[in-house]
């Protein structure tokens, strides 16, 4: 038996994943007080008119948040560009494919400690600490404390009501003010490991960091922390989402999962074609410069757009089919990484892993599926489509 997406527990706001397409391209949110994008023309053009859509929203934020100086997502040139250099060289192809040999050490010493019992917990045991231990190991901080990382970006991800811009409640202040003490937790560890490489520089990625200078200056130790802590929060987690989606629509569709399993050169097709149908990371966030028209729309200058990839990446103008999952769709060109700009600098490694997982499972495993009397679990969040559980039976 296995698994389909009517059977998924995704969250409710998530229509798309229902196979339901929006009423209109673009419309504005009273409820919460952002315009949504749903469509893909309009969705691109957020992406790459950056003299229109600034990727600072956090100005418009109707409360302070903090820990946002030095965060590569929020940022506008030109100061992005000086920033994205800094990290541009660790994630080359070169030096993503470099990784490779480490990438399957790692993803069988975790698949060995599972003890051959006949069953996986899927992320636990190998969607997660995989990438929290690449992207540690690149960063020269200690993989061994990945249970500190996971616990504080849980916090952080708990929250499971939509944020709004046009009315903050007191439960909203509570929740950003807790997944703000979380996020400061991790700023701080990453804080004293900063200052270490001041005083003794390593081969890692951090130090390069610490020691680079951006307009003549270095940045600061809390800088560098919120830097390079949106490297290992979203390098970890884009990973851990799509290992476990991509997984979860093979094991939903069975014929497509036996031509991987024959032909291992269809697994980069079956990972891009997950990205489309079940985007991890199902929106992104801009925020308007001026006035526009977006979608037959008129969006004044200082609104929050929410773009919905997720739904932009069904878009029946742009995908033939959108509803069915097919890893042999070329070209793909879906946007759950972005596009211009702010394309996803870890989008390499997160193919590299997901493909080098996919091929070792198959090779350990002759029999790989869902357990019937445990189905996969998603996390109860609008902001991402990612599972928390994914028990596999193997042998």
């Amino acid at each position: 038996m296995t698994t389909t997406s009517a059977q998924w527990d995704t969250d409710e706001r998530q229509f798309w994943l229902r196979g339901e397409q929006p009423t209109d391209w673009v419309d504005f949110d009273e409820a919460i007080g952002v315009w949504r994008v749903f469509g893909y023309p309009e969705a691109l053009r957020a992406f790459t008119e950056i003299d229109t859509f600034s990727s600072n929203t956090e100005r418009l934020a109707p409360m302070e948040v903090q820990y946002t100086e030095g965060n590569l997502v929020e940022m506008d040139p030109p100061q992005h560009g000086k920033l994205r250099k800094l990290v541009t060289h660790a994630f080359t192809p070169r030096m993503v494919a470099n990784l490779e040999p480490r990438v399957r050490e790692i993803t069988n010493e975790l698949l060995d400690a599972t003890g051959g019992s006949g069953r996986i917990e899927l992320i636990n045991d190998l969607a997660y600490p995989l990438p929290v231990i690449v992207i540690c190991e690149l960063l020269g901080i200690p993989a061994d404390d990945r249970h500190l990382f996971k616990r504080w970006v849980d916090e952080m991800m708990a929250q499971t009501h939509e944020y709004s811009f046009s009315e903050p409640n007191e439960l909203q202040e509570s929740s950003m003010q807790h997944a703000m003490e979380q996020m400061g937790r991790l700023v701080d560890y990453i804080c004293e490991h900063a200052e270490d490489r001041r005083r003794k520089p390593r081969e890692d990625l951090l130090s390069s960091l610490v020691h680079a200078e951006v307009d003549g200056r270095r940045m600061s130790n809390n800088e560098v922390a919120i830097f390079a802590n949106s490297l290992l929060v979203n390098g970890h987690l884009t990973t851990t989402m799509l290992l476990g989606n991509s997984v979860l629509c093979l094991d939903a569709h069975p014929r497509q999962f036996a031509e991987v399993r024959d032909d291992r050169s269809k697994i980069p097709g079956a990972i891009e074609e997950a990205l489309r149908f079940v985007t991890p990371a199902p929106v992104l966030g801009r925020a308007t410069l001026r006035e526009t028209e977006l979608g037959g729309r008129t969006i004044p200058a200082d609104q929050i757009i929410q773009v919905w990839v997720g739904a932009a990446n069904r878009d029946p103008r742009q995908f033939d089919r959108p509803d069915e999952y097919d890893l042999h769709r070329d070209p793909n060109p879906h946007l759950t990484f972005g596009r211009g700009i702010h394309f996803c600098v870890g989008a390499g490694l997160a193919r590299l892993e997901s493909r080098v997982v996919m091929d070792i499972l198959l090779d350990r495993y002759k029999s790989l599926r869902s357990d019937p009397d445990e189905p996969p679990a998603f996390l109860t969040n609008p902001y991402v489509t990612a599972l928390r559980s994914f028990p596999l039976l193997v042998a």
